[in-house]
Order: C-alpha cells, then sequence, then structure tokens
C-alpha cells in the first residue's frame, strides 16, 4: 500500500479558530450541496457543507459520465492511499462517458457483514468532496448527513475527516452516538455504532468502523465540531447530557424546512390536504436554549435579512439557509430541474406539500407539487418499483439470529415476504432514485425505463419568484446579510 502523510492531502490549512458562520448553507442532498456550492459560501466567509448522503454513488457515477472537468480524480490524487484511489478509477471511470442509454454500474449494496467496497468508495467519495469543496481558500467546510442512515454514516464521516472536515452537521433523528465516534476516528480508533433493528430480538445490533481496516489505524486527524440539528430544546438537553462526547452547537430546524421533518409532538393530526399539523409542542423554547450556554443557529423560513436579525436578537449566532441555497448558480440541481421549478413558481403553479408517506423513514417529507415528477400520482404510479440504492432500507431481525434490509419503497411482495406490513408500503417513495436524478444522475432502469426527479424545498419555495434568474450563492449571501436584494 502505498500512504501518503494524511495532512499531506488537505489543500489548505484550516484558519485558527475562525469566528462563527452568521450563514451556515443547509447540507442538501443528495449532490444538491455540492462542493462548487460549498466552495462558493466558504469564500464568502459563511460556512459551506457538503452532502455526505449518497457519497459512494455520487462519485461513481461522477466517473462514468467521464468526470467532467477532471475533479474526481484530481482529488483522488490527494488521497493518502493512492492504490485504492486508482483502483477506483479503474472500475468506474469512462473516457467521455457512458454510451447513450447505458445504465450506471451500481455499487455493492452493503448489508451489516459485508460492506467493505461500499464503505470504501463512501470514504472516497466523502474525501472527495470536502477536499475539493476546501480547495483555495482556507475557511472550514461542513458534512451534513441523515442519522437514519446509520449503515452508511460512519464511512463517509471518516472520508470528510481525512480531508480536514470543520463541521458535521447531521438531522433526520437523534444522532446520540456520532460524537463518541468522532472522538474514536480523530484518534485512528474503531468506534461501534448500535443500529436499529426491527422485529423478534434485540433492538439493535453492532456495526464497527475500525481505520485499521483501511489502513489509517492509528492516524489523529482533526476532530471536527458537531452540530445536531434538532426541533425541540429537550431533544437539546439530551444530547448535550447524554450523547457519546461532547456537542458543540445545535440546529434547530423548524417544519417548514425542506426535506425531512420531525414528525409532531404527541398525537398526529393531519389538515384537511393530510399534512401533518404542528402546534407549539414543535416549536424550540429559545430562552431554554440560551441556558444550555452552546450556539444555535434556526433553520426554516429563515432565508431573508429580517429572519437573520431576528435570530440575532433570540441569541443565537445566526441562520442555517437551505432553500434559496438549492435554486443558485452553484448548486448541484439538475440546470433542467431548477429551470423547470423556478419557472414554475415565477407562474404561480408550484406548491409545497409535508407529505407523511413518501419517505421510507416515516419521517414526513417537503415535495414539491411538480409536473413531470413523481409528485403527481400518475408518474409515481407508473414506475416500476425497484430498490438498488438501498440507503433508506431498515434493518430487521430474521431467522436464526440474523439480520436483514428491507424498505417501504421496495417492490411490495418483496417488502412483505421480509415481514413488512403492506400498508407501510402505499404512498412510499424511492427517494434514493428520485435524488439521484435531481442531481441529473438517473438510473435507467431494466427495459430502458429512465428515473424520475421528486424535488424538495422548504415552503420559503414560493419567495423565489422575486429573485433574478442565475443568482449566485454569493448573491444569496449579500441579500441576507442585508447588502442587496433578490434583483441585484
Amino acid at each position: 500500500m502505498t500512504t501518503l502523510p494524511v495532512n499531506a492531502a488537505l489543500s489548505s490549512p484550516p484558519a485558527p479558530s475562525p469566528p462563527l458562520p452568521r450563514i451556515i448553507q443547509g447540507g442538501m442532498g443528495v449532490a444538491i450541496s455540492g462542493w462548487e456550492l460549498a466552495q462558493a459560501v466558504s469564500r464568502q466567509g459563511q460556512l459551506g457543507v457538503v452532502s455526505g448522503t449518497g457519497i459512494d454513488n455520487l462519485i461513481v457515477r461522477r466517473l462514468q459520465d467521464g468526470d467532467p472537468g477532471g475533479h474526481v480524480r484530481r482529488a483522488l490524487g490527494y488521497f493518502p492511499d493512492q492504490d485504492w484511489a486508482g483502483q477506483a478509477v479503474t472500475d468506474y471511470y469512462l473516457e467521455g462517458g457512458r454510451a447513450p442509454g447505458q445504465p450506471y454500474k451500481r455499487v455493492p449494496l452493503p448489508t451489516l457483514t459485508t460492506h467493505r467496497v461500499a464503505w470504501r468508495l463512501a470514504i472516497l467519495g466523502s474525501f472527495v468532496e470536502v477536499f475539493l469543496a476546501r480547495e483555495g481558500h482556507p475557511n472550514p467546510v461542513g458534512l451534513n448527513l441523515l442519522t437514519k442512515l446509520q449503515l452508511h454514516t460512519m464511512p463517509a464521516m471518516y472520508g470528510a475527516m481525512l480531508a480536514g472536515v470543520d463541521t458535521v452537521i447531521m438531522g433526520a433523528g437523534i444522532p446520540r452516538e456520532v460524537p463518541g465516534a468522532l472522538d474514536a476516528f480523530a484518534q485512528g480508533q474503531p468506534y461501534t455504532f448500535r443500529v436499529d433493528v426491527k422485529g423478534d430480538g434485540p433492538a439493535t445490533a453492532p456495526l464497527t468502523l475500525d481505520p485499521a481496516d483501511y489502513g489509517f489505524g492509528g492516524v489523529e486527524l482533526p476532530r471536527p465540531k458537531f452540530y445536531p440539528i434538532i426541533s425541540s430544546h429537550v431533544l437539546a438537553g439530551v444530547l448535550t447530557r447524554k450523547a457519546t462526547g461532547s456537542v458543540q452547537g445545535f440546529v434547530i430546524e423548524g417544519p417548514t424546512a425542506g426535506g425531512h421533518n420531525a414528525p409532531p409532538r404527541g398525537q398526529t393530526t393531519y389538515d384537511e390536504s393530510g399534512q401533518p399539523i404542528y402546534g407549539e409542542r414543535d416549536v424550540a423554547d429559545l430562552s431554554e436554549m440560551r441556558k444550555i450556554g452552546l450556539p444555535f443557529w434556526l433553520a426554516g423560513g429563515s432565508g431573508s435579512p429580517e429572519a437573520l436579525q431576528r435570530a440575532l436578537d433570540e441569541g443565537a449566532a445566526g441562520i442555517q439557509v437551505g432553500t434559496l441555497f438549492a435554486y443558485c448558480a452553484e448548486s448541484g440541481l439538475r440546470p433542467e430541474t431548477r429551470e423547470h421549478t423556478l419557472a414554475a413558481v415565477r407562474a404561480g403553479q408550484a406548491s409545497v406539500y409535508t407529505d407523511p408517506l413518501a419517505s421510507p423513514t416515516g419521517f414526513p417529507f417537503k415535495v414539491v407539487q411538480l409536473e413531470g415528477t413523481l409528485s403527481e400520482p400518475e408518474v409515481y404510479a407508473a414506475r416500476t418499483r425497484v430498490c438498488d440504492i438501498g440507503y433508506l432500507r431498515e434493518f430487521y431481525w430474521q431467522s436464526e439470529g440474523k439480520t436483514g434490509l428491507r424498505c417501504a419503497a421496495e417492490p411490495v411482495a418483496d417488502y412483505v415476504r421480509k415481514g413488512g406490513k403492506p400498508e407501510d408500503t402505499v404512498g412510499r417513495k424511492c427517494l434514493c432514485n428520485a435524488l439521484m436524478a435531481d442531481a441529473g444522475q438517473a438510473q435507467i432502469q431494466r427495459g430502458g425505463e429512465v428515473e424520475q426527479p421528486l424535488v424538495t424545498s422548504g415552503d420559503d419555495l414560493v419567495k423565489l419568484a422575486g429573485w433574478k434568474s442565475g443568482y449566485t450563492a454569493g448573491d444569496v449571501i449579500s441579500y441576507l446579510l442585508g447588502e442587496s436584494t433578490p434583483q441585484g
């Protein structure tokens, strides 16, 4: 194995103790918060964030598309193990990109016991994304992950640490174990997650990542800050007291934010359109947050200079903003999908629906109602169910103490055969394939069926009607800081 000193892989050292950002750019997957967006934000002195969701498939699909600009291969040239990086290029790179109609070569689906190939690609992919976001400037870069993706969290986190990530941000669950993993990986030591397992048997099962298995045993790395995304001050207190390591701050996300939302607290009720109703119990008590003594940022409906000032007045360090950045020129959203969505917004024909069924996780998921996407019942019904990416699968106990994996969006017969309830499959959408399509990397399935997008945005989407065409991340930051208007 050819190994370089890990820190030699970093494009530039981070600035010493930078001030807290007023603006955190939301971590939107898959690849919407890509390295180009994160770099543009970080260069402005705010916290640019890359998404680690789907990072293994992202790197192999970029390579199969011919690695436009050569960015992936350039970053891989700095990975500490060049034999390993070179093998990924050999396995997946296609000069000039795929032939028309050629499907992407898939990443082998990982399991509790068989995950080495997928984890290697996740480590490489996360390294590449953070390296490119950090390239050419000294400012911090963050990584966003989903707690629900328990099988995929540790390798993405470790690859980002190899590239010098400054902050890890996680939502969609209670990431109690993550601080301990960051502590262990910073010392080059293994860490064991307890993953949730459904069915008759123990409620959890162990899953270990040991840096030594990948050639980095004992290698010390900077320990990133950790900001869990929460919706409740109660959860902030729990994580402060009971997490496996230290927490450095919080992102407090309200139910108007895009992507996954926390379920309403208590008994869920629905409005006439079927959306979950949120109440006062779902709003964090900021006076209690101030007592905790850690910095926090407000998210969800925070995309305006007035919202930033209100946050500062409440004692927050600033705001996290997603939707405004999702549609800027540097985002990873497929240009055709971006323009289609913005045209619908300007025509007053786009709305956001908080769908209680769309996500296989069971969490409410914000869906833009948009022609030609899976938000339309006929487009959803026409899709052939398939689970070939598998990020949102859940563990369940099989016979003889073995674990299996299932997803409520997979073929119904498969899900039921694995012990799932057929009613849990109703309305479930394959977010994995849909979000890949959002990023312009739609899989071509058997028979030539092309996966269709499903766009997610916060309720602030309608406010984009007043934004000029082709606006940039710099325009967003300038607007949020009160230095300009949406029209320049």
